[in-house]
């Protein structure tokens, strides 16, 4: 749980950035059109973070699919790839006061961003069940064990 007194918010990069904002991480994939990094303000760019371009075109074009989206987004964040990326995240959430973690869609409610503050709110890593998928010869070892 995160310590009394910090915060994790969530804001379009393309908004101003506030004093109130501390410390501020993109955390797309892709720069933001048409934004300069002075206007972007940022302290870090985590790009590990974001969705793979295939689930990120996917969600796009199906934006009422939320809850699959979020689903296959913890399921990629529990992959190596994102691992040491979504470490860095948990460091800078319990040492800053504030983070503000910063996207780029239009769709402000449903987005990747959204996904790590409930993840950060709740300073744990994505749940087992959606975890790395073991290999075939993993499994069936397993199984002959038995």
């Amino acid at each position: 749980m995160p310590a009394a007194g910090k915060r994790v918010i969530v804001k379009r990069v393309y908004e101003k950035p506030a004093r109130g904002d501390g410390y501020r991480v993109l955390v797309d994939r892709l720069w933001p059109r048409g934004l300069s990094k002075g206007q972007a303000a940022l302290d870090a760019w985590l790009r590990d973070l974001a969705p793979s371009d295939e689930l990120r075109h996917w969600f796009h074009a199906r934006p009422e699919t939320w809850l699959t989206f979020r689903k296959r987004y913890l399921k990629e964040l529990a992959a190596p790839e994102a691992a040491e990326a979504l470490d860095e995240l948990y460091r800078l959430a319990r040492r800053k006061k504030n983070l503000t973690l910063l996207f780029a869609s239009r769709n402000e409610h449903h987005n990747n961003a959204v996904v790590l503050k409930e993840l950060l709110d709740g300073m744990r890593k994505p749940p087992t069940g959606t975890g790395p998928v073991r290999s075939v010869r993993g499994r069936q070892a397993k199984r002959m064990q038995r």
